[in-house]
């Protein structure tokens, strides 16, 4: 196996120098360009005297450079972690403070922006970076010394203390996972992949690296379009987009507005994935009604193991109530379903809940500085007491169906899941109980109505548009409660902890 996802870069750039490899509304990047480009940058980061696997912060809007920009960092054999230009300001401080980065990778007008955030660092400007006739050779020497455990990225999750957690993946989990999904799929360089998910959320993985593996072209669907679902399936169709990977909610938005009676993509769209939450049967049906030859599968994992670790193809027909099976593991990828004693639950064992927990290449190498958090969530195989042997809780609980496939069955503790982000509903209490006016709050999941419920103990009658304005500034729009709740006095079990079960019966 190759030692890094550059050398995928390297083939295809080679091989089909001059066809489009990225598109946003801006521009158009062949495969030579994006080499050269990454290049370029690659050779500026060595000249900036950043060394070798260090963290670099990629602070764009979302767009073909912002890719240029991952791939760059990688061929200098640093650390890409990208940070939302509409992130709160809180929560970006949150983040360089845990990922102290060497220097950042921005704009001109986003740099003045940037400024106001705990940064004192070094800074790349995108457009000034020309590239020049001999960026290779001054990159060759360390492109040649990275090797598979490198790490690549740092994504950021939520975190129960407040303190948002720094995913770290090497080069060799996405190898393996990226080999998987192309082989699997069957993606080769006819094909075009239509972007939804953000840079900064794990899903984009597939996108950004099964193209530059197989050759395929990456269209960077503009956000706008997701609210204007029939321009959307427009585009995907003036554009031959044949490939996509979703967010649930991204399709049920199609399928709530019927769109797809009014666009019709028989002729255009091969394959429709997706991950990040759970896929009602009552929207997969509609699509599958309007698509019949379309390939479909239900992806599941997180960001922990790197974006996905089991899939089902969808094959059968389900009932709109019936729940969609999570599937078998992927390649090169083991699942254990581990009871409350640690005891293995066999496949032939049907509706026996128990924890999903996973090993192999795939495995983050833990959260970065956070050792305490790595520990608890990548732990010695409770199966194996000859040799060590990681694996990785994920907190989520699954059992197997009558045909041996595993059916997502929901949170082991306040981890939620929502518009396709995992959340820990412990940060968002975090934010709202450092407001004045909050004496105490609980947040819980209400998956019937798919939102966020905040439980307030308060003096004054609190909206939820003046809690979210305090918290705008604090956490992600995607973390906003969707209701708040006032309580005269907040519940307590015996324990002297809120009691969260009398909560659930006012949802």
């Amino acid at each position: 196996m190759q030692a890094s996802v550059t050398k995928w870069l390297d083939e295809t750039a080679h091989r089909y120098p001059s066809k489009t490899a990225l598109v946003d509304e801006e521009q158009k990047i062949t495969y030579q360009d994006y080499r050269k480009n990454s290049i370029a940058i690659a050779r500026a980061m060595i000249e900036l005297g950043v060394g070798q696997q260090n963290p670099v912060v990629v602070y764009m809007e979302k767009s073909a450079k912002l890719v240029v920009s991952f791939i760059g960092i990688a061929y200098s054999r640093n650390v890409y972690s990208p940070i939302d230009v509409d992130m709160p300001g809180t929560r970006v401080d949150k983040i360089l403070e845990v990922l102290q980065p060497k220097v950042v990778i921005t704009t001109k007008e986003l740099r003045l922006r940037f400024e106001q955030y705990q940064y004192k660092g070094k800074y790349l400007i995108y457009d000034d970076i020309i590239p020049q006739e001999d960026d290779e050779l001054m990159v060759r020497s360390i492109m040649e010394r990275i090797i598979d455990t490198d790490l690549l990225y740092v994504l950021f999750t939520s975190g129960s203390t407040g303190v948002p957690k720094g995913v770290g993946i090497c080069h060799r989990s996405v190898i393996d996972y990226i080999e998987w999904v192309t082989e699997e799929f069957a993606i080769t360089s006819d094909d075009s992949f239509g972007n939804q998910a953000p840079f900064y959320f794990d899903n984009s993985i597939l996108d950004i690296y099964s193209s530059l593996r197989s050759g395929a072209t990456l269209y960077i669907i503009p956000k706008k379009l997701f609210s204007q679902p029939v321009l959307l399936l427009e585009y995907i169709r003036e554009n031959d987009i044949n490939t996509i990977f979703w967010v649930p909610s991204a399709l049920i938005a199609v399928a709530q507005l019927r769109a797809l009676k009014n666009v019709d993509l028989t002729d255009t769209l091969k394959r429709v994935l997706f991950c990040g939450e759970v896929m009602p049967n009552k929207h997969l049906n509609f699509w599958r009604k309007y698509l019949p030859e379309a390939v479909y599968a239900n992806l599941y994992g997180p960001t922990e193991i790197t974006d996905a670790c089991t899939y089902y193809k969808v094959e059968r027909t389900f009932n709109d109530e019936d729940a969609l099976p999570i599937g078998n593991p992927m390649r090169n990828t083991e699942v254990l379903l581990l009871d409350e004693n640690n005891v293995l639950i066999p496949s032939s064992q049907k509706d026996v809940p128990g924890e999903l927990c996973i090993k192999g290449t795939c495995l983050a190498i833990g959260y970065y500085r956070n050792p305490e958090k790595t520990k608890q969530a990548f732990i010695q195989n409770p199966l194996n007491d000859r040799y060590e042997e990681k694996i990785y809780r994920t907190g989520d609980l699954a059992a197997y169906n009558e045909y041996g496939e595993l059916m997502y069955l929901g949170r082991k503790d306040y981890q939620i899941k929502h518009m396709g982000h995992r959340i820990e509903l412990g940060e968002i209490e975090t934010a709202a109980s450092s407001l004045d006016d909050i004496s105490r709050c609980c947040c819980l999941y209400d998956v019937k109505k798919s939102r966020i419920v905040m439980f307030v103990e308060s003096e004054k009658e609190l909206s939820k548009s003046t809690i979210n304005g305090y918290l705008t500034e604090m956490i992600p729009e995607y973390m906003l409660p969707g209701k708040v709740v006032n309580v005269s006095v907040m519940p307590f079990n015996a324990n002297g902890k809120i009691d969260r079960k009398a909560l659930e019966e006012m949802l």
